[in-house]
């Protein structure tokens, strides 16, 4: 590329060797852009296949156990020492866990069905502009609407921007259609050191920046304000490297976590049928 280069120099006018040098230089960029988000997609999918889930899990030893009551069943059957007592219970505590995981797995089903409808009724209301600073994804059963800070804010700061209004008022009908979701909001900055005289650090501009969204989808939209939380993490929680322009830009953000219930799902697992000791 160097030699190529060089000799476009010598055979072609100053103005036209500028022209491919500039031109160079954007694919040399565009190519790091590209790279970055590969990078970023191996992070998430590493992060997303680490992340542990919990009703799965308990599908998983409900099945583990149903295995080990079937073949102390089957090994009653084969021994004339049981009695017919104790193939019964067996019988009773198999049918038990079965009924318990057809529980678990139509709790799981219907989950991922309302944020797979929530995540599309979203997009689908977002324009092609607002898409360009709006990532939404169904990660582990959460839904996570990502928003880039600088279609939220103004320069600088945590004021809530002008042109974030439409969008907030969209995301805000949503949370409000689903009023049986919680709503985490919570921000994250680069690692540059803030310099605003009324803020310390970066924790304190990630939380108020939270705090904005959270008293501007109470106050402006009327979400119930039980629903909200807010909070910061500062730059402890990057998704691009910190070292480019891009990287910064992408992890000056604000996410909005919209979550089933877990009560719910903790009083369906709190019901898991007792084992028998063997």
């Amino acid at each position: 590329m160097l030699f190529t280069v060089a000799l476009a120099a010598g055979c072609v006018s100053n103005k036209k060797y500028a022209e491919l040098q500039d031109t160079y230089a954007k694919l040399r960029e565009r190519n790091q852009e590209l790279s970055n988000k590969y990078q970023d997609s191996q992070r998430e999918l590493s992060g997303s296949t680490s992340r542990v889930k919990s009703l799965e899990e308990q599908i998983a030893s409900e099945r583990a156990n149903v295995k080990a009551l079937q073949d102390a069943l089957n090994k009653c059957l084969n021994s004339s020492n049981q009695g017919n007592v104790n193939i019964s219970k067996l019988v009773d505590e198999i049918n038990s866990s079965n009924k318990y995981i057809k529980q678990l797995v139509n709790a799981k089903n219907k989950s991922d069905s309302l944020n797979m409808v929530l995540t599309n009724n979203l997009t689908r209301s977002l324009s092609r502009e607002e898409l360009g600073d709006v990532d939404v994804q169904v990660l582990k059963g959460v839904v996570y609407i990502s928003l880039a800070d600088n279609m939220l804010y103004k320069s600088g700061s945590y004021e809530i921007s002008d042109k974030a209004g439409e969008t907030l008022s969209k995301i805000a009908k949503i949370i409000k259609d689903y009023d049986t979701y919680d709503v985490l909001i919570e921000g994250n900055t680069d690692n540059v050191p803030i310099t605003q005289p009324n803020i310390r650090n970066n924790w304190d501009l990630s939380a108020l920046r939270a705090s904005s969204v959270v008293q501007v989808l109470q106050t402006k939209y009327a979400v119930d304000p039980k629903r909200l939380t807010a909070g910061g993490r500062g730059e402890f929680n990057p998704i691009a490297d910190n070292t480019t322009a891009g990287g910064k830009a992408k992890n000056r953000r604000t996410q909005i976590i919209i979550t089933p219930k877990l009560d719910q799902f903790m009083d369906l697992i709190g019901k898991a049928p007792e084992q028998s000791q063997k």
